[in-house]
Order: C-alpha cells, then sequence, then structure tokens
C-alpha cells in the first residue's frame, strides 16, 4: 500500500502545492479530483482555525492508496478553541461549508486529537458512489 507524505508550510498558497501534489500521486486514480477538493477543504480549515497558518505553522498530509481504498489525512498545528465539526450555515453565510463537502465527497471521515493538534482523515472507497452506496 503506497504511502505518501509531505509537509506543506502555514501558507494559503501552499493549498494549490498541496492539490497539484495530490494530483502528481494518484496521476488519473478515479478518486484524484475529490482528493484534491478533500486536501485543499481540509488544508484551509488547518489555516484557518489552528497554528498552521501562522506565519512558521505546517500541516501535514499523507495519502495512503490501496486497492480499495483512498486516504487523505490533514494534521494542523493545534492551538485551536474549537473541534471540527460539520456545519449549517445560512445560505448568505460565506464561511462553514468546507467540512460539509468533505463529508459529502468521503465514505468515512475521523477527527483525532485535541486543541494541541488535530488529524482529520476522509477515506474514499474504490467501487462506491458518493456516500458509501454500491454504484448503479
Amino acid at each position: 500500500m503506497p504511502t505518501h507524505r509531505r509537509t506543506f508550510p502555514g501558507d494559503p498558497r501552499a493549498l494549490r502545492t498541496a492539490r497539484h501534489w495530490i494530483h502528481a500521486m494518484l496521476n488519473g486514480h478515479p478518486h484524484t479530483d475529490d482528493a484534491a477538493l478533500i486536501v485543499t477543504e481540509l488544508g484551509t480549515n488547518a489555516l484557518t482555525h489552528t497554528a498552521s497558518g501562522d506565519g512558521a505553522g505546517t500541516f501535514h498530509v499523507t495519502l495512503t492508496v490501496s486497492e480499495l481504498t483512498t486516504t487523505i489525512t490533514v494534521t494542523d498545528a493545534g492551538r485551536s478553541k474549537t473541534a471540527p465539526e460539520i456545519q449549517h450555515p445560512s445560505v448568505n453565510a460565506t464561511h462553514g461549508r468546507g467540512l460539509g463537502m468533505v463529508a459529502a465527497l468521503a465514505d468515512n471521515i475521523t477527527v483525532q486529537g485535541d486543541d494541541s493538534g488535530r488529524t482529520i482523515t476522509a477515506q474514499l472507497h474504490a467501487n462506491d458512489c458518493r456516500g458509501g452506496h454500491p454504484c448503479r
């Protein structure tokens, strides 16, 4: 099971680099676009809500690919005052949709850690449609 790891600087421009890295690592895999969106959303949350977005901050991405599952893991630098959660923002809200989008794309999401650092893992299963339901 190939596993790829990379640390990105706490700069919003690094989100583009992370997205391109996912595309390069998956190289045409059926989950490439979904994985790129997931890493962008989870990386954005890390930069926006934790010390990862501070001047010297970083966030870490792990990508594991097997025949059955593509797993994207993003670990932040901590110091968050709130735990990640799926929100239901108003139509006019400008924030609060990221983790909901990840949940819509992924078959499974887990959050581990505390305010000293959290790891969010999203899994995309092969041969399944979005939401874990078999394709018809």
